[in-house]
C-alpha cells in the first residue's frame, strides 16, 4: 500500500477543519475547486450564468474522481503539517514546502518515511492546491528541487513490480469462485481483466453499451468474434479487443455475456453489486477496490506462491497483476501487445513483461565479439 495514503482525509479532520479548504481559498483570494466567475466588467445574464454552470462542469472532469480525491488529501496534510509547526500554507513558500518533503523523506517523528514516488506525488498534489487558490508553486526553485534532487539520490530505488497472475494462474483462481451471481460477476471480472490487460479503474468504470453514464470511462460492445471495449484513458480513447477464447470455460466473452444475462443487465455498470441475499445484480457500480480485494482472495484461495507467507502473498499481487499477467504471457510480437495496452513506448510495454525472451537479440556477437 502506498505510504502516502496512511493519513486519511478523515484523519486529518480531526484535528479540526482545514484552514485551507477551498472556501478559505476564496475569502483568501485564492480560488474555489473548479470555480469559474464571469469577468468582473461583464454584468451577468441568464445565458452567461449557465454558461459559466456548464464550464464549471467541465472543470470539475479535468481529472479523475480518485486524482482529485488523492490532490485533496495531499493538500490537506499539508495544512495539517503546516498548523502543527505554526506555519502558514500560504502564500506558496519554497522553503517551507523544502522543509516538508525532508520531513517525508527522514520524518522527525516516528511516522513511516514515503517514498520517492510518493513524495513526488505530494509535490504535484500541493501544485494542483496552490493552483485552486490562483497561485504557483515554483518546483524548479532551489529550496525544492535539490532537496528534491538529494532526496531521489539517497533514497530511489527500483519500482516493486507486483507479481505477474500467469495463464495457469488466473485458471486456478477462477476455479475457486462459487457458481453463484457473485462467483458469475467475479469470474467475468478476473477473466476480461486479464485477456484485456485492464487496469482495475478500467475494469469498473465500464457501461454495457454505446450510450453510458456520466462516471462512465468507457463501455463493451459484444460481437460475434469477441468484444469491444472503448475505453477513455488519460490521452483520449482508444480501443481494446478482447477475442473469444478456446473453451467457453476459459473464455471472457462468455464469462461476460453470462454474467450480463443472469444479473439482467442491459444498461448502466458493467460491474455491479449483488445484494445481500445473492440473488440480483444492484445498480450500484464497484469500485477499484473490489478488483484488488478480489484478486489477493483468489490468490489466496488458489494455493499461489504456497513457499511464501500469507503477508507476503498478499504483497505480492494486487489488481495490476491481470495486466502484467497479460504482458508476461501473450505470445506475440511486442508492438502488439504494446498496443492493446496502449503504451506510447515499447519500453513501458517492457515493464510489464515479467518473463520475456532477454538476450535474444545478442549486440556482442554483431559486433564480432
Amino acid at each position: 500500500m502506498d505510504n502516502s495514503a496512511r493519513n486519511s482525509p478523515a484523519d486529518m479532520a480531526a484535528d479540526g477543519p482545514d484552514p485551507l479548504s477551498p472556501h478559505e481559498g476564496n475569502r483568501r483570494g485564492g480560488r474555489d475547486d473548479c470555480a469559474i466567475p464571469l469577468p468582473a466588467h461583464i454584468a451577468g445574464s441568464g445565458a452567461l450564468d449557465r454558461l459559466a454552470d456548464t464550464a464549471r462542469d467541465y472543470a470539475r472532469h479535468a481529472a479523475s474522481d480518485s486524482t482529485l480525491r488523492a490532490y485533496a488529501g495531499d493538500w490537506a496534510q499539508f495544512a495539517r503539517w503546516c498548523r502543527r509547526r505554526g506555519a502558514d500554507a500560504l502564500p506558496p513558500s519554497p522553503q517551507l514546502v523544502g522543509l516538508y518533503i525532508a520531513d517525508l523523506a527522514a520524518p522527525q517523528d516516528r511516522s513511516r518515511p514515503l517514498s520517492v514516488a510518493s513524495i513526488e506525488r505530494r509535490l504535484s498534489g500541493l501544485g494542483w492546491g496552490y493552483a485552486q487558490r490562483g497561485l504557483t508553486l515554483d518546483r524548479r526553485d532551489r529550496h525544492i528541487a535539490s532537496v528534491l534532487a538529494g532526496i531521489r539520490r539517497r533514497h530511489a530505488r527500483p519500482p516493486l513490480q507486483k507479481e505477474a497472475i500467469l495463464p495457469g494462474d488466473i485458471l486456478a483462481m477462477i476455479a475457486a469462485l462459487p457458481h453463484d451471481l457473485r462467483g458469475l460477476r467475479d469470474r467475468a471480472i478476473l477473466l476480461i481483466g486479464f485477456a484485456g490487460g485492464l487496469r482495475r479503474s478500467e475494469i469498473v468504470s465500464l457501461d454495457h453499451g454505446k450510450d453510458d453514464t456520466p462516471d462512465s470511462g468507457g463501455w463493451v460492445e459484444v460481437m460475434e468474434g469477441g468484444a469491444l471495449i472503448a475505453l477513455r484513458g488519460k490521452t483520449g480513447w482508444r480501443e481494446v479487443e478482447v477475442a473469444r477464447g478456446s473453451t467457453d470455460q476459459t473464455c471472457p466473452v462468455h464469462a461476460l455475456t453470462q454474467w450480463l444475462h443472469f444479473a439482467r443487465i442491459d444498461f448502466g455498470p458493467l460491474f455491479t453489486a449483488v445484494s445481500r441475499d445473492g440473488t440480483r445484480a444492484t445498480e450500484a457500480r464497484l469500485s477499484d477496490k473490489h478488483v484488488a480485494r478480489l484478486v489477493k482472495h483468489c490468490v489466496l484461495a488458489a494455493g499461489l506462491r504456497p513457499d511464501l507467507p500469507e503477508a507476503e502473498r498478499l504483497r505480492l499481487y494486487s489488481g495490476h497483476s491481470l495486466r502484467a499477467g497479460l504482458a508476461s504471457s501473450a505470445e506475440v510480437e511486442e508492438r502488439h501487445v504494446q498496443k492493446h495496452l496502449g503504451h506510447a513506448s515499447a519500453e513501458m510495454t517492457r515493464r510489464y513483461q515479467r518473463r520475456r525472451d532477454r538476450f535474444r537479440v545478442n549486440l556482442t556477437k554483431a559486433a564480432g565479439l
